[in-house]
């Protein structure tokens, strides 16, 4: 078994570049063009091919999750959240400005992170203008996937 602090080094040695919303793209929910999958161990990761799509999706997360730190019942200004809260905010938020920009495109799935982020430049002028009041709303109405229940 590998000690997870051996595992963790070897993934960021790895991995030069992760993908900012791995957690979304390994829910195999949202997808994007930039994206590809990496393989250690038994464990599956995203890393980004591209610099600058990084750059934005990161910009883009920061804002999600402090937009959402209310509405999620968070308190302080850490990077870090718990889990399923993350889950929520990346697939959420995600699938809240697809389906602001793209109301045709599938509700349940994003095609394409990349695009959709240049797309929302294109239409509201920056990440920081994005309506994030709305995809607030998006993230809290999200649902990850349910645990099975026990069988005693």
């Amino acid at each position: 078994m590998v000690d997870e602090d051996q595992y963790r080094s070897t993934y960021d040695a790895f991995n030069k570049r992760p993908c900012i919303f791995e957690k979304a793209v390994l829910t195999r929910r949202c997808h994007c063009s930039c994206s590809t999958r990496i393989y250690l161990a038994d464990r599956e990761g995203i890393a980004c091919r591209a610099e600058q799509a990084n750059a934005r999706c990161k910009q883009l997360l920061d804002l999600l999750r402090d937009n959402a730190r209310f509405a999620l019942k968070l308190t302080g200004s850490g990077d870090e959240l718990p889990h399923a809260k993350e889950i929520k905010v990346q697939n959420g938020g995600l699938l809240g400005l697809q389906g602001m920009l793209q109301p045709d495109a599938p509700k349940d799935a994003v095609v394409d992170i990349a695009v959709l982020t240049v797309l929302g430049i294109e239409t509201f002028g920056s990440i920081q203008q994005f309506p994030y009041q709305e995809i607030v709303k998006s993230i809290t109405r999200f649902e990850g996937r349910r645990r099975p229940r026990s069988k005693r």
